[in-house]
């Protein structure tokens, strides 16, 4: 016991604030990037490698305290949105490429 805390729930914490990072560098990412596209980039990398490390958090959290079936649920939830978060993503860009949504340039920011 770490003041006050078992070491499990210190993990859980690191783990949690690992992944507010993430989810604050996808947030910034949507408001300062010049592009869709790079948006998107950001958006798609930061919130999948967030909320791989809440997940990891909370089943590490949810196996110590015993509740398995929770810690089951919340690996399948993550496994799910592990494998759609880069599919959907990719479809959105390959969408907005192919309907003429266009590319940020140096040039574009040179004209403002």
């Amino acid at each position: 016991m770490i003041f006050g805390f078992e070491i499990y729930e210190i993990i859980t914490i690191v783990l949690l604030l690992g992944s507010l990072f993430f989810f604050l560098a996808s947030a910034i990412g949507m408001i300062r990037l010049p592009d869709f596209y790079a948006r998107l980039h950001a958006s798609g990398n930061s919130e999948t490698m967030g909320l791989m490390l809440a997940s990891l958090g909370l089943v590490i959290y949810e196996l110590c305290t015993g509740t398995v079936l929770t810690a089951i649920k919340l690996i399948i939830i993550f496994l799910l949105v592990f494998l759609a978060n880069p599919i959907g993503t990719h479809i959105l860009g390959k969408a907005a490429l192919k309907s003429g949504h266009p590319v940020w340039t140096v040039e574009d920011k040179e004209d403002k």
